[in-house]
């Protein structure tokens, strides 16, 4: 099994929605799943990957400000804020401390559906942990 883990997290590196796709799919077609239905947010920051007008599209529709790098290969690239963009490493944390989870890690699960419902699992945990330890405040 080859797959690809997407997710939205808060400001606080939260998890709040997951998505796996199969891994050879592009970033950008596994995003379309995200956006609809975001809780309020002024910007969503991504890596290259999501680098795609549709992606970009969506997120204007919401009123979500877009801090997504261009493509090397994009024509004519366009600006994204690097202070903003520098809070990502949440993100990335986010999924350090999802595979902390040896069963996670090591894809351990076969089946997408049983993968998926592990990282969820994960995911409550760590949201549960972060909020009865620190008050809510996760980094």
């Amino acid at each position: 099994m080859n797959s690809k883990l997407h997710t939205v997290g808060d400001g606080a590196g939260r998890p709040i929605r997951l998505h796996l796709t199969a891994g050879q799919r592009s970033d950008f077609k596994g995003a379309d799943v995200l956006p609809p239905g975001l809780p309020p947010a002024r910007v969503l920051i991504a890596d290259r990957g999501y680098d795609s007008a549709k992606v970009r599209k969506i997120v204007e529709d919401q009123r979500i400000g877009a801090c997504i790098p261009s493509k090397k290969n994009r024509k004519v690239p366009i600006p994204h804020c690097e202070a903003t963009y520098k809070k990502r490493h949440k993100v990335e944390n986010l999924f350090a401390k999802l595979k902390d989870w040896r069963r996670v890690a090591t894809r351990y699960d076969r089946c997408p559906k049983v993968f998926l419902s592990a990282i969820a699992l994960a995911a409550t945990v760590m949201f549960w942990l972060c909020v009865l330890s620190l008050g809510g405040v996760c980094i």
